[in-house]
């Protein structure tokens, strides 16, 4: 049974720092290109951030560029999203996606991935 299960989440004044850690168990973690999506009160579930199965290419929505930084540790089956100078408008669900991919390939569209975590809250004050 595939479980992500995503951490760190909280409520941080802007211009703050978070790092959310998403922890991965039942699947072979290093072939799956992972991401963080996100999704606020009333609005849709968007991109922000994918990381290929090898960690070597990471893709970032316009919105999070130049601050935030996704990550991997395939020895630890886990996924970081580090999130610097936060804005009220990143307050939102953060989920920990997983997608099955046969080479080492950006996935950036919902569809394209199988499993999703429980989702973390992460709200930033003004």
């Amino acid at each position: 049974q595939v479980q992500l299960v995503e951490s760190g989440g909280g409520l941080v004044q802007a211009g703050g720092s978070l790092r959310l850690s998403c922890a991965a168990s039942g699947l072979t973690f290093g072939l799956y290109a992972m991401a963080w999506f996100r999704q606020a009160p009333g609005k849709r579930r968007e991109f922000v951030a994918a990381i290929t199965r090898s960690g070597a290419n990471t893709n970032y929505a316009d919105s999070v560029k130049g601050r935030f930084s996704i990550s991997r540790d395939n020895a630890k089956n886990a996924m970081y999203l580090q999130m610097n100078s936060l804005k009220p408008e990143d307050t939102a669900v953060y989920y920990c996606t997983a997608a099955p991919v046969d080479r080492d390939i950006i996935a950036t569209m919902e569809w394209q991935y199988t499993y999703w975590g429980q989702g973390t809250q992460v709200t930033v004050s003004s």
